[in-house]
């Protein structure tokens, strides 16, 4: 699998896998990323399925975004990352 992916996506995506599933406000927050940015970075893994929204049942209009641990290990390969 040969993707390209901007370096937000692969921040993001590493937060992620570190940190849980997290709604995009709780990545721009913790992750000290612009929320717009988090956004872009989401669209991308979401259109390669590295990541998928789930319901989050404490707010139903804020998903949160959970990753495919296959495909991210698969990333982090590609671009010689550990997965943490």
């Amino acid at each position: 699998m040969s993707l390209e992916l901007p370096d937000s996506a692969l921040l993001v995506l590493s937060f992620l896998t570190k940190g849980g599933p997290a709604s995009p406000r709780e990545i721009s927050k913790k992750a000290n990323i612009p929320l717009r940015t988090v956004s872009f970075a989401l669209k991308h893994l979401r259109g390669h399925e590295i990541c998928k929204p789930v319901p989050n049942l404490t707010d139903m209009r804020r998903p949160r975004y959970i990753v495919d641990a296959d495909k991210a290990r698969a990333v982090f390969l590609q671009f010689g990352m550990k997965m943490s």
